[in-house]
């Protein structure tokens, strides 16, 4: 897509030089463990997550159903992300990819919550019912989205008959009692937050808690309007229900309810072309449409953004200190210089067929600015 850079834009890339625009350190950023998950592909499996490197664990759930299976026909976001890592992380579901096709498909396999035993009717989401891994544990918590969700691009390892973990082999295939294992790495510098101005040529803007803010990107198409995005009925308003190498999905709606807009990065929005003409997706991409595209890069869509709330995380003494630790989506509509929460605006299932409410594909016209909390941790 062509374009001339506004001069707003423009003046902003020349006073902050071309270092203020690259995403060198956010792509190759210090790292440590925050925790690692180890799910045992059997039936009753245990699902365990360890805060110390793998000396102790705690069992937070179990596998209903194992998988030996994986599927190439992904969707089409995983060839973003490299072999053996985590490709998507949502409260409805975790993609592992194994491998990649000649062609560029990603091959992968499935984490999926216990809501999926059942599919669902008109489902709106990536479903695979042969190659995932039935859990017991519900959408919305723990590894979905509760506070254990892993981050795309995060390292998978597989443990077979008692041995340490190692890379995934060539052309790995899940098999009973295998043990997989994702090594939770965060970003040790977690940027304060990043603010899309929503207009077509707005900045995005990434501001650091020490006060840095750098112009990295623009946006391409703005968004204005609600969508039914099945996974958004496991996450609250203004949380994040999904990030891949394609897409940071934001829920409107209560818990129960369906509702959320996408952000996405051009080239992909491209190939989807009613991310283009839709008022549902919001599209971003770089300043230079000539340098690398956003689409697998941070701090967008790899390393820093998952789905982290729990409905219990205001029941504990320790609430203040779980709230700082959670991502939050606010709005800033017309004439206001406030952030706001997101707006609710929600379908129930009867919605999932037919036409969508009246209101829905104006329900965020007045909404000049979308900006993203990172937590304080």
């Amino acid at each position: 897509m062509k374009f001339v850079l506004p001069a707003v834009l423009l003046w902003l890339v020349l006073v902050t030089g071309a270092a203020g625009v690259s995403l060198e350190a956010e792509n190759n950023p210090v790292v440590k463990e925050a925790f690692r998950l180890k799910v045992w592909n059997c039936a009753d499996g245990t699902i365990e997550v360890s805060a110390d490197r793998g000396k102790s664990w705690r069992r937070i759930g179990s596998v209903v159903y194992p998988t030996e299976q994986t599927n190439a026909d992904s969707f089409a976001a995983a060839a973003w992300v490299a072999d053996g890592k985590v490709a998507a992380t949502a409260v409805n579901a975790i993609h592992l990819k194994v491998s990649t096709e000649a062609d560029g498909r990603a091959v992968i396999f499935s984490l999926l919550p216990a809501e999926l035993l059942v599919k669902p009717d008109n489902y709106r989401s990536y479903f695979n019912a042969t190659s995932s891994i039935y859990t017991d544990i519900p959408g919305g918590t723990t590894i979905f989205g509760g506070g254990y969700a892993p981050l795309v691009g995060n390292t998978v390892l597989l443990s077979r008959a008692g041995y340490q973990p190692v890379p995934w082999p060539t052309g790995y295939r899940p098999l009973l009692n295998d043990r997989i294992y994702i090594l939770v790495d965060k970003p040790v510098e977690y940027p304060k937050e990043i603010v899309l101005e929503n207009k077509v040529d707005g900045a995005v803007t990434l501001t650091y808690f020490d006060g840095l803010a750098r112009l990295v990107g623009r946006v391409v198409k703005p968004v204005s309007g609600v969508g039914r995005f099945e996974g958004t009925k496991y996450a609250a308003p203004g949380r994040i229900r999904a990030n891949h190498p394609g897409v940071i999905d934001v829920s409107t709606s209560r818990l129960g309810q369906i509702g959320g807009f996408q952000i996405v990065p051009a080239k992909h929005g491209e190939n989807i072309k009613y991310a283009m003409t839709s008022p549902q997706w919001l599209v971003i991409g770089p300043l230079d449409p000539s340098n690398e595209a956003f689409e697998g890069r941070a701090p967008f869509f790899k390393y820093f953004i998952r789905p982290n709330y729990a409905v219990t995380d205001l029941a504990g003494e320790d609430w203040p200190e779980k709230l700082l630790a959670r991502f939050l989506v606010e709005v800033r509509r017309t004439d206001s210089a406030k952030w706001e929460p997101v707006p609710v605006v929600e379908f129930s299932d009867y919605f999932l067929t037919g036409n969508v409410i009246a209101r829905a594909n104006s329900a965020l016209r007045d909404v000049t600015a979308v900006r993203i909390v990172f937590p304080i941790e």
